[in-house]
């Protein structure tokens, strides 16, 4: 199989490469090798070719695309940013980004195509009632319950506050930030692109990954990222609410491996057309026992548990990636104790040793 990762350089790119290479497939990575992102040039298996250049240049994506059977399309810009004066360069390498790769796969007649998209486009994630048991779609939590310490979100009918649930895939779709909308951009355009093509477009929803070559403590950072680098400096991991926010932390070699999965579906010819995938940890575990575990792992101070909110936050978003193991045959293999003892020493991205 001969694969292209687009942003193959990166966090999760570099990893598909090594899991790519295992497999004995060739692989190509396009990647702009941004100096912001990369202080070094990647270190690559001598196996692996790399082009160096912008997915949003059409002649370096025709060049890429050269006898390639199926893309990894990881290249994106991550994160929830600065402000929304971030929103430009989101549209550009995420959604324009996609559209010109697309545009030239359809030239080079590549018919399947993998995309990172992430659990962002759900917003918050699922609940229900804790009288009734129903299902319950909350709006944007309040400031004044988040002054008051209620950190839960309320069902807006009846105020009472709610239970949280595993999400699946025919939640209903919510981005509520730049970087949301614009990975719910790219599976529409996936979408478009199958039906217009006859092509094959799986889009692998992540959720909170972690693991050895995280970018380092940025404000497109995810928080494990964040408390990793506190640490790293010998400061105490701040966490913000109460610290019992709900995530499916999944490490980014189980990443990687869904994107092998669904590699190897494609190459088999499944149907045409789009279809979504949660890629979750079958454990659900708080913030705050990130902050703790790494913490313990790296011998550092204990976390602090401020009580600081960020309107916006979402509090809880947990998957149930059943879908993608009855599927695809995919399921989690490293588990949260064995992932966060080796992040907590592991290098992060941009940092030495």
């Amino acid at each position: 199989m001969r694969l292209l990762i687009t942003g193959g350089a990166g966090f999760i790119g570099s990893h598909i490469v090594d899991a790519a290479l295992a497999r004995g497939w060739a692989v190509r990575v396009l990647d702009s090798l941004d100096p912001g992102l990369h202080p070094g040039p990647p270190a690559f298996d001598p196996h692996v070719e790399l082009i160096t250049g912008d997915v949003t240049d059409p002649a370096a994506v025709d060049t890429a695309l050269e006898d390639i059977d199926i893309v990894s399309h990881q290249s994106a810009k991550v994160g929830l940013g600065v402000s929304f004066a971030d929103a430009p360069d989101y549209i550009r390498n995420n959604d324009y980004a996609t559209a010109v790769l697309l545009a030239a796969m359809e030239r080079h007649s590549i018919p399947r195509l993998i995309l990172a998209s992430s659990m962002v486009v759900y917003g918050e994630g699922a609940y229900t009632d804790p009288g009734t048991g129903l299902p319950v779609r909350p709006g944007p939590r309040t400031e004044a319950d988040l002054r008051a310490g209620i950190y839960d979100p309320r069902n807006p009918d009846t105020g009472a506050v709610l239970t949280p649930a595993m999400l699946n895939e025919d939640a209903r779709l919510d981005p509520r930030n730049v970087y949301a909308a614009s990975k719910l951009s790219q599976e529409h355009l996936a979408a478009a692109w199958a039906r217009s093509t006859g092509g094959a477009a799986v889009a692998l929803r992540y959720h909170n990954v972690y693991g050895p070559r995280m970018p380092r403590d940025t404000p497109y950072a995810g928080v494990a990222s964040l408390f990793r680098s506190a640490l790293a400096r010998g400061e105490a991991p701040r966490v913000f609410e109460d610290g019992a926010q709900r995530r499916s932390f999944i490490h980014v070699r189980d990443v990687a491996e869904a994107n092998i999965a669904a590699a190897e579906s494609l190459s088999r010819g499944n149907a045409p057309g789009f279809r979504a995938y949660n890629v979750g940890a079958d454990e659900v575990h708080t913030i705050g026992d990130v902050a703790a575990a790494l913490s313990t792992f790296s011998a550092g101070p204990a976390p602090v548990v401020t009580g600081e909110y960020r309107l916006g936050d979402v509090r809880h978003i947990t998957a149930s990636s059943e879908l993608i193991k009855s599927e695809l045959g995919w399921a989690p293999a490293v588990g949260f104790d064995e992932g966060m003892r080796e992040f907590a020493t592991a290098p992060l991205r941009g940092q030495p040793g």
